[in-house]
């Protein structure tokens, strides 16, 4: 089969591969009929995420039709049209019991890998390196699924692949990071980053009852997207400061909860280059330094490692709660179906891009490049 593979920093390439087989009872094997690109794939293909190997094959936004299932697997069968979260979760540990899917204890291989950095291991996630795993991605044209009587869920209905694709990572990680944000009614909430991510994370803003929603961004098509949700307000970084701005906005109060959709690439800093180096602290500091006194930051985005010039002071002293992590994509899944079903969120709406496989190295350059409007890329083997 084809499948896009990790040969070092920014060198993605289509290669064959072996078809995947069923390994254990509790396996599907799924035919991919669409997958994206993510955000954090970006993480990967400039080399700052720890533990890639080169071949290994990426992409954790897939779904497909299931066309061989382990003699264990009860809920699927040959024909089901999945999606597939991009968690791996065994379902049955004490983390998965309390839907904290992300932080299975069961399904990372390489558990003492990810412990030596981050004290305990998080659960495995397909195709992100294996300090988390080291799982095949869904960037390829078969995939298969561990545990999969619980991942994926079934789409029975006549939705397009564009429309329900992204419950695999994109949709309920803008929901949970709004959730995390605990939004009330006639909130002010302030998201850093309109890409995919920060898109659905103020989408789920307004639902969640937000009085006001202003998104920050220096890309005039993703502020453009952003501003095309119910009355959200843009912010432009590079032409005005986000900070004086958002005072402004709530009579110097400052933004009720705060949402850092960005990350650990930030761009956004008052010196005159950005280190070359994952883990930028730019969002934090700006979202602490604006969030109102006892307020919430939210964190969606992914960094990798520690951080300088994290900003405590402001967090401690103006009594700031945080809530973050990779998101509990199963936990999430069939409320977030519902509002796609009952017509009240469009996700293919953020799609930019189309292509197949062929087509992967040249989009994971213009996604990373910001190039000709690129937001969000939906590739279909």
């Amino acid at each position: 089969m084809k499948a896009l593979r990790w040969h070092g920093e920014q060198d993605v390439r289509v290669d064959d591969v072996p078809k995947p087989e069923i390994e254990e009872p509790t396996d599907a094997i799924v035919e991919i009929t669409a997958t994206a690109i993510c955000g954090s794939d970006l993480h990967l293909y400039n080399d700052f995420m720890p533990g890639m190997q080169e071949g290994d094959i990426l992409g954790h936004e897939p779904m497909g039709e299931v066309v061989e299932v382990g003699e264990e697997v009860d809920n699927l069968r040959e024909g089901d049209r999945v999606v597939i979260p991009f968690t791996i979760s065994c379902g049955s540990c004490w983390f998965c019991g309390n839907d904290m899917y992300s932080l299975c204890d069961e399904t990372n291989p390489n558990a003492e890998m990810a412990a030596e950095s981050m004290g305990h291991s998080p659960a495995g996630l397909f195709g992100f390196s294996h300090t988390l795993g080291g799982y095949d991605g869904g960037q390829a044209e078969y995939l298969r699924v561990p545990h999969a009587d619980v991942g994926p869920i079934k789409i029975d209905s006549n939705l397009s692949d564009e429309e329900v694709l992204f419950l695999s990572d994109i949709y309920p990680t803008g929901y949970m990071a709004a959730e995390n944000a605990e939004i009330e009614e006639n909130d002010t909430v302030a998201v850093w980053g309109c890409g995919p991510v920060g898109q659905f994370a103020i989408q789920s803003a307004w639902m969640m009852g937000a009085d006001q929603v202003i998104a920050i961004d220096r890309i005039p098509e993703r502020l453009e997207m952003a501003r095309g949700h119910a009355d959200t307000q843009v912010i432009d970084y590079s032409e005005e400061d986000v900070y004086d701005r958002l005072m402004d906005a709530t009579d110097d109060y400052g933004p009720d909860r705060c949402i850092d959709a960005v990350g650990s690439e930030a761009h956004s800093t008052c010196v005159d280059t950005v280190p070359d180096e994952p883990d930028r602290p730019y969002v934090i500091q700006q979202a602490a330094k604006s969030c109102r006194k006892g307020g919430t930051l939210s964190i969606p985005g992914v960094y990798i490692d520690g951080m300088d010039d994290a900003p405590m002071g402001p967090i401690m002293n103006k009594a700031l709660t945080i809530n973050t992590g990779q998101t509990h994509v199963q936990a999430y899944l069939d409320e977030l179906l519902e509002t796609i079903e009952n017509g009240e969120i469009d996700p293919s709406e953020i799609i930019t891009h189309t292509g197949d496989l062929d087509d992967g190295p040249e989009m994971y350059q213009r996604f990373n490049d910001k190039e000709d409007d690129c937001v969000k890329v939906v590739l279909e083997p």
